[in-house]
Formats: structure tokens, C-alpha cells, sequence
């Protein structure tokens, strides 16, 4: 064999040569499932996944919170619902006493105070598959700070006008369409949503998820919060196509699927209704159970592993004067390192695709029903994905080898600007914007290849390192290690080059 094909299977002759560097191969894979074992019997006996009937499952088989007080009938086909919010308001988390008040009990709070509903706060109209938590629905619904919306199935969300108050739900068929008016006369069209026809509830209802307060901070953060509750007061609510004589009957979903929720009120007045509602119609925001990614927390030692295998690769050839050899029998040293860092690569992505495989289906299989559920697709992102960010990183190894020419700094290099990142931002160390740019700017922004946990916009959440969200997409991380990578290797290229082997 001659040219770059003769290169490649003299550096993988190399390469098999050192037992040494076999062994490390195997020693990632063990690392992998070691760990695997090692987070899924810890996680096993504190997780509280949707297996353990911790959260109802949505149409899309995800969790989702299902959390509201409906005030409905029966609608067993086509009809048309239609009311006017007339407002909406929220009470306050509990507080002291005011300074200079005498307390009404000794350690107690003061009543919520009515104030300002909570920004995703729900009212509006409802048609409901059944009142089970978890079971399909359409809604239309002005919020407490983003107008209104037309959502289905937790998942979805559509805005409509900001200062709509008119609201309309139109079933025909499989389909359910919202719509909003300023003054009940002119209406525009919302949005639309599929909901198989045939039996179904409908009303208007109230839900609302509780007060949270975050901050991250160099060192450590702070939370604070609480449940609230949301009141709704509706007039002009009529509809078509229910069952002749039937009465408007409240139901209390939140205490199906949250059984410490506040008491809740549903009261009415001639043609006025006042409904009272907390909980939440929304999906999930961080696991209610283990997150599937804590499979592959051994990763990071594999990481380890490859990255001193990527060093060495070079490194050896520098200390035992072998590098003289190969470059005096393939004159064209930047083919060397191009050989060495498909050879390398394609090695540790099969390495990492078995290790990251059995490291997923051996967690699975401890974990059971308690991990957090994520569709294939995301089960193959996230081995393909751990496979090829090893695979990288092994590379990004090879370059800094050689650019340092020393293993153990060289080893060390690379851990600091893979993993050190991560950490500092993940626990919470950095506060909370700086912690994202690290995650955007740094070689660790590979590991969102990792993440499975969703950025849902309709709901509020800190949405930040700390608490499991990467600042870039899955694989717009790993592509930050590809430009770090790539830009290691022309500086290794170009050093080559100029210095004495």
C-alpha cells in the first residue's frame, strides 16, 4: 500500500501495537458502564420518574403537569363556546406581618394579599378529552402577562392579540380553532388543534403555576417561591352544542395530580362565574426522575481516558525519537498528522459508540420506570452524540500534544478546557451569565450533545446551566469542540512545519 492509505494503516499498526493503548480503550468502555451502574442504582432509590406516578403523561408520552379547576359540561360533539374574561388576578406568596403589626398567631403569615397574576396564569375556555390528568385537550386563554394564547396538549402554544378579553372555541369534527375579539364583535382567528371527536368536556377554567424567584451567583445560588393562587372572573359565557339542560359542575384537576394543592372556589352570580384555580396546564420543566443523560455521567472519565490516549499518540513518538522516522520516511509531516487524527478519531467514535451504548441500555435497565422519558431519536443523538464528542476530543488531544510536544501538561490542557468549564458552570460556581458563555465560548459546549431536557418558551423557568439547560442547541455545542479542534490542528500543522522534529 502507498500514498494516505499506506499512512493510515501504518499509524494503525502503531496504534495496535501498544498494548497499553488497547487496554485504554477497554478501560473507557469499563468507565462507562461502571459509572452507568454506579448513577442508576443511586438514582433508583430517590427517583421519582413518571413510572412512579410522580406526573401524568401528556398525548406525546411526555409528563406534564395537568393542574387547573374546570368549570364544564359535557360536549359529546361539534359546538361553540364563547365568554369574556373579565379578569384576572393573583394572591400573593405568603408574608410576615408587616412591621409594626401585631402577628394574629404566633409564627404565622399574613393572608395572600391580591395582587398581579402570575405572567403565565391561566384563564380561558377548555375542551377537554375527560378531566383525567394527562388527557388531550384544546384551550384558548388570556394570561396574566403574555396575552392571549391558544395551546393543546401542553406542548403547544400559539400567541394571539395582547389585549383581547373575547374569547371563542369552535369544535368541528377533529378540529378545534380558538379565537379573540377586543369587544366580542370582530374576531380573529388564534390558532387551530387537532382533538379526536366524540365525547368531551368543555368549559372555562383557571390554572396557575407558582411564584419562583432565582438567582446564581459567584459561589452558590438562591431560590424562593411558592404555590399561588389565580382568580378568574368570566361573564357572557354561553354555548352551543352541549347536552339540553345541562348544568355547569366545577371540577378540581389539581387535586387529581397534585394533592397539596391550595383549596380551591368556583362560585356563581346570574351570569358571572369566579373560579379559583392553581396548578399549571403545561409541560414539564426540568425530570421529575432521573434524566437519561446520567447514563453517560462516565463520560467524563472516558473523556480522560481518550485525551491522554490522543496525547500520547504524538507525545511518544517526541520522548523515544521515533517522530525522526516518520518523518524522514513520509516527508509530508501535516499527512502524518491528518493519518494519525482519522486513525485516532475513527478508533475512539467506535470505542465511545460501544461504551455510550451499553453505558444507556445497562442505566435503563436499573433505572427501569423511573428515568425520565425521551424519544429514540433523542436516545440516538445522545449515543452518537457522546461517541462523537470522545471521538473529537481524542483529536483535540492530538493537537495539543502536539503543539506542547509534553504529555502530561498537554493532558492536562485538554481537561481544563473540556471539563473544568463544565463544571464550574453546571454546579453552580459561575453565576449564571457567565456560565452560559462558557458554555457557548468554551470546548465544553460540547456536552449539550448530552442534554435531553426541552426549553419549552410558555413556561417560566431558569432556564440555565445549573439546572440542566445548555445555552446552545445539541449539536450547535459539539460544533463549538469542532472549531476548537480544527483550530488546534492548524496551529499544530503550522508548527510542524516550522520546527525541528
Amino acid at each position: 500500500m502507498s500514498g494516505f492509505v499506506g499512512l493510515l494503516h501504518a499509524e494503525l499498526t502503531k496504534f495496535r501495537s501498544v498494548r497499553g493503548w488497547v487496554i485504554g480503550c477497554g478501560l473507557a468502555v469499563f468507565l462507562m458502564l461502571l459509572f452507568a451502574g454506579l448513577a442508576g442504582a443511586g438514582s433508583s432509590h430517590t427517583g421519582g420518574g413518571p413510572g412512579r406516578g410522580k406526573a401524568p403523561v401528556g398525548p406525546d408520552g411526555l409528563p406534564v403537569l395537568d393542574g387547573l379547576t374546570l368549570v364544564h359540561q359535557p360536549l359529546d360533539g361539534d359546538g361553540t363556546l364563547t365568554v369574556r374574561v373579565a379578569s384576572l388576578i393573583g394572591s400573593e406568596p405568603p408574608t410576615g406581618a408587616p412591621e409594626g403589626a401585631a402577628p394574629t398567631a404566633p409564627d404565622r403569615p399574613a393572608a395572600p394579599a391580591p395582587g398581579p397574576a402570575e405572567p403565565w396564569a391561566k384563564a380561558g375556555l377548555i375542551v377537554k378529552s375527560s378531566t383525567t390528568p394527562g388527557s388531550a385537550y384544546a384551550a384558548v386563554m388570556v394570561t396574566g402577562g403574555h396575552g392571549v394564547r391558544m395551546q393543546h396538549d401542553y406542548i403547544h402554544d400559539k400567541a394571539g392579540p395582547a389585549d383581547a378579553r373575547w374569547l371563542r372555541l369552535v369544535r368541528t369534527g377533529g378540529t378545534v380553532t380558538g379565537y379573540a375579539s377586543a369587544d366580542g364583535t370582530a374576531w380573529t382567528e388564534v390558532g387551530t388543534a387537532s382533538l379526536a371527536a366524540g365525547d368531551a368536556t368543555a368549559g372555562i377554567f383557571v390554572a396557575t403555576p407558582g411564584h419562583e424567584e432565582f438567582e446564581q451567583f459567584l459561589g452558590g445560588s438562591s431560590s424562593m417561591g411558592g404555590k399561588v393562587i389565580a382568580t378568574g372572573t368570566f361573564d357572557n359565557l354561553a354555548i352551543s352544542g352541549g347536552r339540553p339542560g345541562a348544568d355547569w359542575v366545577t371540577a378540581d384537576v389539581s387535586s387529581a395530580s397534585d394533592p397539596q394543592a391550595p383549596p380551591v372556589v368556583s362560585t356563581r352570580t346570574g351570569d358571572t362565574f369566579t373560579v379559583q384555580g392553581s396548578g399549571d396546564v403545561a409541560p414539564t420543566t426540568g425530570a421529575p426522575g432521573p434524566k437519561l443523560e446520567q447514563t453517560l455521567v462516565g463520560s467524563f472519565a472516558a473523556l480522560t481516558v481518550v485525551a491522554v490516549l490522543g496525547v500520547l499518540f504524538i507525545t511518544t513518538e517526541y520522548r523515544r525519537g521515533l517522530v525522526r522516522v516518520t518523518f524522514t520516511t513520509t516527508p509530508g509531516r501535516i499527512r502524518v498528522l491528518a493519518a494519525k487524527a482519522v486513525v485516532l478519531g475513527a478508533i475512539t467514535f467506535v470505542v465511545g459508540l460501544i461504551a455510550s451504548t451499553g453505558a444507556l441500555l445497562f442505566g435503563k435497565a436499573i433505572l427501569g420506570g423511573d428515568g425520565y422519558p425521551a424519544p429514540i431519536g433523542t436516545q440516538v443523538r445522545l449515543v452518537v452524540g457522546t461517541a462523537a464528542l470522545l471521538a473529537v476530543a481524542a483529536v483535540f488531544a492530538l493537537a495539543i500534544g502536539t503543539i506542547l510536544r509534553r504529555g502530561a501538561g498537554a493532558v492536562a490542557a485538554v481537561v481544563v478546557l473540556i471539563t473544568l468549564p463544565y463544571i464550574l458552570s453546571v454546579a453552580a460556581v459561575l453565576p449564571a451569565v457567565p456560565a452560559q458563555w462558557v458554555l457557548r465560548l468554551t470546548p465544553a459546549a460540547a456536552f449539550a450533545v448530552q442534554q435531553t431536557l426541552h426549553v419549552w418558551p410558555q413556561v417560566y423557568q431558569a432556564y440555565t446551566p445549573a439546572f440542566g439547560y445548555f445555552p446552545l442547541s445539541p449539536w450547535g455545542g459539539f460544533a463549538v469542540l469542532c472549531g476548537w479542534t480544527v483550530a488546534a490542528l492548524a496551529i499544530a500543522a503550522v508548527l510542524l512545519r516550522r520546527r525541528d522534529a
